[in-house]
């Protein structure tokens, strides 16, 4: 079936709430592997969709046994990994609301969370998130149980369960009704609140957008509309958090929706996962972009030869991408497709040369099965998508938020303009306000924020339109690039704007900063925080022969593997490693505008993370509480 017969006939296309996805699957495809994953020992294991559906009934029945009625509110505090779409489901099929909770928020914020939302029950993952659930259970007199996922005994308690008791309570259930289940997840209408997700809640308390089975299976409509086929032996790999919107709509839902299998991984261990399981397919976020070109780029030229090789290889590669680019930056990209068709035969010759030599190592290293990833949650840099490109591998960046439940924008199969997220979706409009805010509609949108009409007349015009909190500029045949969030927009005093994501993402290469953060609010000039590539010093010292105070690196555990969070004054400070940060700033400079180049620095000795709260789940920095954190470093900047 060639491409435009694919389009005309897309069979995956239907109407449902959830609970009839998942019959759908179950009795349709019910040999057919739903998920796998790695177990404690490192093997591969796996569910059909049959047996998805008899674990989704067990906890569903055990839900009702607890006295879960339709309409009531319980919650999910987990990292991805199988058994959250098992809750998940098990919630959606007793009628209940799934809120979404991350697994890295305080005791403070969880606890707002399921006050605000009156959670009944709560999921968490491990046996050391039941104590401090506990300790906050005083604090949230609407929660009955909390669940345990992974537990080292099955258990039962006043307060507290593990999840195999629970789908032993589930069964006692079926045994006893065997239509339960059935009248529970049939009772389930298309316009009923099915899940609440709360914003990052940077400026304030967080706000749970409130979505339906309507508004979330409009959304997967929307995308599958216009994506590339799925083809029905794909494998999506997910890694980002199920908790936001991005990974279970764009990745779980159209995965679902489908009836392709999930295979499960985390951005810890993406590389090693990627060979393993073979994906076609996944959804990934602008950093994890640029963190898996550096991976690939080191496995591929650990020497100076191999590093010289590679980068002859992708200057060739990008020579080739400019041959189906047209003049006004529009690429012809498309699954499966022959990137050197339009090259003359010299430059064909050397590309097939060094695909041999590089880039078919890359494509192993993807799994050897890579058809295209989806980037979103953030601008991804016009050159980083033209080096996955030069490689062979396909990035269609997109544009959505939480409320949007995501894409609103999105690159074209045939039709991708780097630095840009597209054009409108079908079945979505927008417009440009006066203050440049890009403002949208469509069945995708959200209800409500739960317990908050305020907040909710605020975020809609007059006429029905949300209002994203975005700065956007219109480009060529309705495409537009995103310029900043409202908030994000650095105001000089001289009164020019300077977007603060086009300075930060000038460094999403770089083999040497991790991260930059622009400010310079009502300043002269432009200001930056810089954080090292700490691991890549580490080994650049070691090359160099120079030492450093070892014992005052420390480290964190970031599902099991072992990362640089912070580095002594010496480290810091030393020339090596000063000189290189300066080329890095220059090299960037050169790349901006006068009023848009960096004039001073600090350089930092730790990373932003999630735990300190200055990143939001999905790998975003949260600019409120970075300005917070590091006020006496930028006040440094401006004296």
């Amino acid at each position: 079936m060639d491409y435009m017969e694919q389009n005309s006939y897309r069979w995956y296309m239907s109407q449902q709430t959830f609970p009839e996805l998942l019959n759908r699957n179950v009795t349709q495809f019910s040999a057919k592997k739903a998920q796998m994953w790695k177990n404690k020992q490192g093997e591969i294991v796996s569910l059909t969709y049959a047996q998805l559906g008899r674990v989704v009934k067990e906890i569903s029945c055990g839900l009702m046994k607890l006295g879960v009625n339709p309409g009531d509110r319980v919650a999910i505090m987990s990292n991805t990994r199988p058994e959250w779409v098992w809750c998940d489901y098990g919630i959606l099929c007793a009628a209940g609301i799934t809120v979404c909770i991350y697994p890295t928020l305080s005791s403070h914020e969880m606890t707002y969370i399921m006050n605000d939302s009156g959670t009944k029950i709560l999921f968490v993952e491990k046996q050391v998130d039941l104590e401090k659930c506990l300790t906050a259970a005083a604090d949230i007199p609407t929660l009955e149980k909390v669940i345990v996922i992974e537990s080292d005994a099955d258990f039962v308690s006043d307060k507290a369960m593990s999840l195999n008791k629970l789908r032993e309570l589930g069964n006692s259930l079926i045994m006893r009704d065997r239509f339960a289940f059935e009248k529970r997840w049939r009772s389930v209408k298309l316009h009923d609140r099915m899940t609440i997700v709360y914003t990052s809640g940077t400026t304030g308390n967080p706000k749970g957008a409130v979505h339906t089975h309507f508004s979330i299976n409009a959304a997967c409509l929307r995308d599958l509309t216009f994506s590339p086929f799925i083809e029905d032996d794909y494998v999506l790999l997910s890694f980002l958090p199920i908790a936001h919107t991005y990974e279970r709509e764009c990745g779980h839902a159209l995965a679902m929706q489908t009836a392709i299998t999930i295979a499960y991984s985390s951005p810890q261990t993406l590389v090693a996962d990627l060979a393993e399981f073979k994906p076609h397919v996944f959804m990934s976020v602008p950093r994890i972009y640029e963190r898996i070109y550096m991976a690939l780029r080191a496995a591929t030229s650990q020497s100076a030869l191999k590093r010289m090789i590679f980068d002859k290889a992708i200057a060739t590669g990008m020579k080739i991408v400019e041959t189906i680019t047209d003049e006004n930056g529009f690429i012809d990209v498309y699954p499966h497709m022959d990137i050197t068709r339009k090259a003359g035969s010299w430059l064909k010759l050397k590309y097939k040369l060094y695909n041999k030599l590089v880039f078919h190592k890359v494509k192993e290293a993807m799994g050897g099965r890579f058809v295209f990833a989806c980037s979103a949650a953030g601008s991804l840099s016009a050159d980083l998508c033209k080096l996955f490109l030069a490689m062979g591998l396909i990035i269609y960046e997109g544009y959505g938020s939480t409320e949007t439940c995501n894409t609103i924008n999105m690159n074209r199969v045939h039709r991708v303009l780097p630095g840009s997220v597209g054009p409108l979706c079908p079945g979505v409009e927008g417009y440009v306000a006066e203050d440049g805010e890009w403002c949208v509609r469509g069945n995708n949108i959200f209800l409500e924020y739960w317990n908050n009409p305020e907040a909710t007349r605020y975020a809609f015009t007059e006429d029905g339109y949300y209002m994203t909190g975005d700065i956007v500029e219109m480009l060529p045949e309705g495409f537009i690039k995103i310029v900043d969030r409202k908030k994000g927009l650095i105001v000089l005093d001289t009164g020019k704007n300077v977007a603060s994501s086009k300075v930060e993402q000038a460094f999403s290469t770089s083999n040497y900063v991790d991260l930059a953060f622009a400010v310079g609010n009502d300043q002269k000039y432009i200001g930056a925080l810089i954080v090292p590539n700490f691991e890549e010093f580490m080994a650049l010292f070691e090359q160099s022969g120079i030492t450093y105070d070892q014992s005052a690196i420390s480290y964190i555990d970031l599902n099991g593997v072992k990362t640089v969070a912070s580095v002594g004054d010496d480290f810091i400070n030393h020339p090596l490693l000063q000189k290189t940060i300066e080329k890095e700033i220059q090299r960037i400079n050169n790349e901006l505008e006068s009023y848009e180049k960096i004039k001073k620095y600090a350089v930092l000795p730790r990373r932003m993370t999630e735990e300190s709260g200055e990143m939001t789940p999905t790998l975003k920095v949260k600019r409120n509480i970075v300005i917070n954190n590091f006020d006496k470093e930028i006040k440094s900047l401006f004296n």
